[in-house]
């Protein structure tokens, strides 16, 4: 239901926490708009995803070829409409199946509120809650908008808006931030802002914002598109009008020869490459349980430098851990657990500290004490209290607290204390704590408490330091608790950290970015100035989250990976979703984005030596008073045989080295050789057929063959050294191109050749093959030596 929006148009009111609004009043709120709508989705609708895929400039140039052959009737030339079609189905599948992820996600976190309303609770949709509700809240629930607590003192975590892990404490008046959620506790809170209004709302509409990292191979690839794009329209014109006004070849010659100039000057077939090797890629990964919403971001990830993690969802599994026990001097260890563990076992809280503790101390022996006198934990005592059938009264809760001030005690609890750790003191009394106060405790022992670390934390940190990429850790919280989690788990110069509250300005931040290994105390705008920071810097940044405080790094880092666990802000702005959250899959998800980009660059090269050839032997022809030799269909069979076929099956091919030098560069030397001599031989051909005086079928079949040979050479280049797969790939094209010359030669318009023009043939064989390790040899002075992969 669309709601107008008339904010100022209802009074705010502060009705009775345990009557609620009344139908009149919630009626009044609707017709305002001050509903708890969600800002719209950030992913797209699926008529958008179809008319993104399919109505491209691309497309648009294929279909008006397709057109003009269609025109004069050469129908079998409309082949290359399949790499078209392939091409965009890829695409339009890829996204449809990411939203359709993303939506049944976002369908297990659907959730409902209890409200107050008309002096009754009920349960209603998020969505359906209006400004000035009260709703009511219990451990466990997530807060459906920016509220004011009424009644009661909760514990929340807001750990998804601020990174801050500590739970805190409310009381009556406080505000409580939509997305963060109770861990303790109940309380009624009246709705102060919802909607767009919410904090967490304002935060994904900042993320909103259009910008997304194209990766330096798509970059590549649209450039040289939007290169050939400016000068395909000139040069096609040129083409026609010469063949049908000049040389007068007849409608149907001038139109299928200048389509084929074309085609063989645009590089679709690298396109299809691309997102076929990709979405193999991204199929392989979702069998790892890894949501990918962008193919491009495989090869950002394979190209990363530096990843930066949040502390909480990603190292830290968001619960507690008991990493030690110290009992009191001259009492044994064996003697202070079994009173723990039957203290907690009668204990009813339940919090991540009393779960963590439960935990450890977990046995069917210990003491039963349940049914005796209690004193429950409360925020103001910081500690709960049980009488134990021994007559003694044991205290449980924070160390200031339980024990006097000055205590020797306390001294020892400092370096803990600053390494962020939690202390809990446990000690009994022969006093009931009655007046909210422990007297003459006699200490039994501490229980140290830190955040749980992932089990795979230090095993994937480790494979990236093996890899040469560079670790840093972002949090809101505290920068010692943060630092002593990232030195348990394994980050290297985890001691070099900083709080970065103490930066005041952009300037120091950024200077920081490059000196710190782990910032504690970040707000979600530094998160960002940081990733800016390594960017501007040379680096190429991925960036891990899960809550509404890492939106804003998650969208401009170069690479964004979240967990399914976070918040639906952080799953719609990442490129890569954990749907396990499952830490332990990164260095898979590195690998296969290596694999794919290693493959794609290496193979790329069979892609352009047809737009090589193409846009020189069209450039020659518009000087020269001779037909362009080809027709569509003969294109086609040799993009297939040399280039689509061969480029696919490589791509299966493991390959785990670091992508390195720049993409396009890099082809482009590769592709130089093969390009250039079978232009060269081309050129050698018409000259001959002129001599000879061929005809122009003739000289169509004796440029095809030429152009097969060199095209099988450079692809057993590009397969060396042969393993067996590359072995077998280049020998099955082989056979499969003769095949189709000797077998389906005059469906694509080969003809017989006379005895002289097979002599010819023979020489340009001899040419080409001489021209083809001249030009190699050439072109290894200005190119690195590519990675070699495992067979």
């Amino acid at each position: 239901m669309k709601h107008e929006k008339a904010p100022g148009t209802v009074d705010r009111i502060c009705v009775d926490c345990h009557q609620g609004l009344n139908s009149e009043q919630v009626a009044q709120r609707v017709k305002a708009g001050l509903c708890n709508i969600a800002p719209a989705s950030l992913s797209k609708t699926t008529g958008r995803i179809i008319r993104d895929n399919a109505l491209t400039p691309f497309n648009f140039l294929f279909c008006f070829l397709a057109f003009c052959l269609f025109s004069v009737g050469s129908y079998s030339d409309m082949l290359f409409l399949g790499v078209i079609f392939f091409n965009t189905l890829i695409g339009i599948v890829q996204e449809l199946r990411v939203k359709h992820e993303l939506e049944k996600i976002s369908l297990l976190h659907v959730a409902t509120v209890t409200a107050v309303r008309n002096g009754q609770r009920m349960d209603l949709p998020a969505e359906q809650l209006v400004r000035d509700d009260i709703v009511f809240l219990r451990a466990g629930n997530q807060v459906p908008a920016d509220a004011q607590v009424c009644e009661g003192a909760p514990e929340v975590n807001e750990a998804l808006l601020t990174g801050e892990a500590a739970s805190v404490q409310k009381q009556l008046g406080d505000d409580l931030m939509s997305g963060s959620f109770l861990v303790a506790g109940t309380c009624l809170a009246r709705l102060t802002r919802v909607g767009e209004e919410a904090y967490a709302a304002q935060l994904v509409r900042e993320a909103k914002k259009p910008t997304r990292h194209r990766s330096e191979m798509m970059n590549s690839l649209d450039k040289l598109v939007r290169c050939i794009g400016i000068l395909l329209a000139p040069l096609g014109i040129c083409m026609f009008l010469k063949q049908f006004f000049l040389l007068r070849t007849g409608m149907n010659y001038a139109v299928t020869s200048t389509v084929a100039a074309v085609i063989g000057m645009v590089p679709e077939g690298l396109y299809l490459l691309t997102s076929v090797a990709l979405a193999l890629g991204v199929l392989i990964l979702a069998r790892r349980r890894v949501l990918v919403h962008e193919l491009s971001c495989i090869e950002n990830l394979a190209r990363v430098d530096v990843v930066c993690f949040d502390k909480t969802g990603t190292l830290t599994e968001g619960a507690m851990e008991v990493t030690d026990v110290l009992p009191a001097p001259g009492l044994k260890r064996d003697e202070l657990l079994p009173w723990a563990a039957a203290f907690l076992r009668a204990d009813e809280s339940d919090n991540p500290t009393s779960r963590a503790l439960r935990t450890y101390l977990a046995s069917d022996s210990a003491p039963d004490w349940t049914g005796g006198e209690q004193i429950p934990f409360s925020s103001a005592r910081k500690f709960s209290a049980r009488l134990a059938p021994d007559g003694m009264w044991y205290v449980l809760g924070a160390p200031e607290y339980v024990l006097p001030h000055d205590a020797p005690e306390l001294a020892s609890l400092e370096s803990a204390l600053s390494r962020g750790l939690r202390v809990l003191a446990f000690a009994r009394t022969t006093e009931a704590p009655a007046t909210g106060k422990v007297c003459d405790a006699s200490l039994l022992g501490f229980f140290f408490l830190a955040d749980a670390l992932r089990p795979d934390a230090h095993e994937t940190l480790e494979y990236f330091y093996r890899q040469g990429v560079d670790v840093k850790i972002l949090s809101g919280d505290h920068a010692a608790a943060v630092a002593d989690i990232a030195r348990r788990a394994g980050v290297r110069n985890a001691e070099r950290y900083i709080d970065a509250s103490t930066l005041t300005t952009e300037e120091q931040l950024r200077a920081a970015a490059l000196e710190y290994t782990v910032f504690g105390r970040l707000t979600p705008g530094q998160k960002r100035v940081l990733i800016h920071a390594l960017q501007q810097a040379g680096h190429s940044v991925a960036m891990t989250g899960d809550g509404v405080n890492d939106v804003l790094a998650l969208k401009d880092a170069d690479c964004s990976i979240a967990m399914a666990t976070g918040s639906d802000a952080a799953q719609q702005v990442a490129q890569l979703v954990l749907l396990d959250s499952n830490f332990s899959v990164m260095p898979r998800i590195v690998d296969e984005g290596r694999r794919v980009i290693n493959n794609i660059q290496r193979s790329a090269a069979l892609f352009l030596i047809k737009n090589i050839f193409s846009f020189t032997i069209s450039l020659v022809l518009l000087l020269i008073a001779m037909p362009y030799p080809f027709v569509p269909l003969q294109i086609s069979v040799f993009s297939f045989f040399v280039i689509g076929a061969p480029g696919f099956l490589l791509t299966f091919e493991p390959c785990y080295e670091k992508v390195h030098g720049r993409f396009l560069r890099t082809v482009l030397l590769r592709a130089l050789p093969g390009g250039l001599t079978c232009a060269t031989c081309i050129l050698a051909a018409m000259a001959a057929s002129a001599w000879l005086n061929l005809t122009t079928e003739q000289l169509s079949s004796l440029c095809t063959l030429v152009i097969a040979y060199a095209g099988l050479l450079a692809l057993g280049t590009v397969c060396r050294p042969f393993t067996p797969l590359r072995a077998t790939v280049w020998g099955l094209m082989c056979a499969g191109y003769s095949l189709a010359i000797v077998l389906f030669g005059p469906w694509t318009g080969l003809v017989p050749l006379p005895a002289a023009a097979l002599g010819i043939l023979a020489g340009l064989f001899a040419l080409a093959s001489f021209l083809f390790w001249l030009l190699c040899r050439l072109c290894t002075l200005f190119t690195k030596q590519r990675p070699r992969c495992p067979a």
